[in-house]
């Protein structure tokens, strides 16, 4: 299998520097080599090794398809699959990062799946690491991966564990025929924005990355040194060695292609209102600064008086991603002419669970969502193997089989 590494290098190379930027394309490879191998992501990838489980239809006129492909140490990754019955010319494609507590079995995901499928496009959504079919329960919003467990070395595996599983659902779009591999766009939700900001930074595979609830990346002993440790604070502090990470990280994005960074300014889950607009501007200054232009530096967009909301499934954020992979069902005038859909009351009448942190008014509860008669999915339907499959192939699949791979790797303690 190509080298990850030597495929981000040829890729970009290919694109060429900006002329009037300082910055080096061989700083570039430098900064992606460095990033992946602190977080020990495999190079080269994971054997994809896709397997299709069936499906069924969400609505008529879309097909889920139940699919998994390979991860770290010969693990696999559960995964549904959205895209229109009838199809064109390849399609383009978003992929879906979770939050904490989030798999493909949250609301989100799935209404991410629906609307964006019926705007043509092919929609990834998968559980990762501790929850849902790769929850050693089969239980969702466990946040398992969160313990806390010595050396740090293994919190740096785990962030790389989950920035892999991006790198290979952006592999396993890219193996489909019905894909347009020039573009696949990704979106991360809270600790999705997080994983997201790294893979992205450092695939250029991807077209277009959207962060919300979060991406407001800041300095030493920040709120995101200072966050959840296993999946986002060590990991953050190890790359430490980028000097400006902020800036590092959003420049190799620029690099990349375009980035939208979306929040609500009243989001206190990322510490946007301490932060401030001013944050993200100087940032994005900085950025600039690095890059020596301004073609890509990521845009920013706010919502007022909101708080954490995945706001991917908005208008303001589906329109920008028009712009970016161009839908072939759907165009901004289209968009804007969309209904919504007030997710609480929808959720309420529906029987969809909301995770209780986030169900109020200020969060997800008070989303707007683009479109309108999506069904609440029923958690039987999202499930890609039965009982028994699982049961049978959960060390496949589970957390634990990952810890214990990982720990095996770590070196011997002295």
């Amino acid at each position: 299998m190509l080298s990850f590494l030597c495929f981000a290098v040829c890729l970009v190379a290919a694109a060429g520097p900006l002329a009037a930027s300082p910055q080096t394309l061989a700083q570039e490879n430098a900064w992606r080599r460095d990033i992946l191998r602190t977080l020990h992501v495999p190079d080269p990838q994971p054997e994809l090794s896709p397997r299709v489980h069936g499906g069924f239809e969400p609505e008529p006129g879309i097909v889920a398809e139940r699919v998994t492909y390979g991860t770290q140490f010969g693990l696999r990754v559960p995964a549904i699959l959205y895209r229109p019955r009838e199809a064109g010319a390849p399609a383009p494609a978003l992929i879906i990062v979770n939050g904490h507590g989030g798999d493909k079995f949250s609301w989100y995901a799935f209404y991410s799946g629906v609307a964006y499928a019926r705007a043509g496009a092919i929609v990834l959504t998968y559980d990762p690491a501790g929850e849902g079919e790769r929850n050693v329960n089969r239980r969702s919003g466990t946040r398992a991966h969160d313990k806390v467990e010595p050396p740090e070395e293994l919190a740096r595996r785990v962030a790389g564990l989950m920035v892999t599983d991006v790198l290979q659902a952006v592999s396993y779009l890219r193996s489909r025929p019905d894909v347009d591999a020039r573009r696949i766009a990704a979106a991360g939700y809270s600790m999705g924005s997080f994983i997201l900001a790294l893979a992205g930074a450092a695939d250029p595979r991807l077209r277009a990355c959207v962060l919300v609830g979060g991406g407001n990346l800041d300095g030493p002993d920040g709120y995101w040194d200072r966050s959840k440790p296993m999946c986002q604070g060590t990991p953050y502090r190890s790359l430490s060695f980028l000097g400006d990470r902020p800036a590092v990280i959003y420049a190799l994005h620029a690099a990349r292609g375009p980035a939208l960074v979306h929040n609500g300014l009243e989001d206190t889950t990322v510490s946007v209102p301490h932060l401030g607009e001013e944050h993200m501007r100087s940032v994005r200054a900085r950025v600039t600064a690095l890059r020596g232009d301004e073609k890509n530096v990521f845009d920013l967009g706010w919502e007022p008086a909101a708080g954490h909301r995945p706001y991917f499934v908005t208008k303001p954020v589906a329109r920008w991603l028009e712009r970016q992979i161009d839908f072939p069902r759907w165009d901004e005038a289209a968009i804007e002419a969309l209904p919504e859909t007030h997710i609480g009351p929808w959720a309420k009448s529906g029987g969809v669970e909301l995770d209780r942190l986030y169900a109020t008014e200020q969060r997800e509860g008070g989303t707007r969502a683009i479109g309108a008669g999506v069904r609440g999915l029923r958690r039987e339907e999202l499930f890609v193997l039965t009982a028994a499959e699982w049961t049978a192939q959960k060390d496949f699949f589970v957390h634990e089989s990952w810890l214990r791979e990982a720990k095996a790797r770590l070196p011997p303690v002295r």
